[in-house]
């Protein structure tokens, strides 16, 4: 089952066109990834607790269509492969059920300092649920 999180776009994300900038839509993403980890148990306090991050390596981004102030989006995350250091997510945001964006990314674990770890103990049975049915 995917997550999902909705927002409305607000006048100061918008580029000069009156589109969402497209770095925006980068922190829609990274605001959904960290809810949907908070809401299985792994919100950034408890990561930072346990010692761990989890860090991004590679990114792919495509703009379909812009979007305007006031409309309201929703991103949906899936988290669609996980191993023992990395994991493969895919993103994608919505207006009314038309895809405007979508993005793939792969992460990997880190300790606090930024060195390569193992995922921890009783991860990857918390994230189950972000996995697409």
């Amino acid at each position: 089952m995917s997550h999902r999180m909705r927002l409305r776009v607000r006048f100061y994300e918008l580029d000069p066109y009156d589109h969402v900038n497209h770095a925006n839509y980068f922190n829609y993403c990274e605001t959904a990834r960290v809810e949907a980890l908070a809401e299985v148990g792994y919100g950034l306090d408890v990561m930072k607790r346990e010692g761990f991050q989890i860090v991004i390596t590679d990114v792919a981004a495509r703009f379909l269509a812009p979007a305007m102030v006031g409309e309201e989006l929703e991103v949906e995350t899936s988290l669609v492969e996980l191993a023992r250091v990395s994991g493969r997510w895919r993103q994608r945001i919505a207006r009314a059920e038309e895809p405007i964006f979508s993005l793939e990314l792969r992460s990997a674990f880190t300790d606090l300092a930024g060195r390569p770890r193992r995922m921890p103990d009783g991860f990857a049975q918390a994230v189950a649920v972000l996995f697409p049915s």
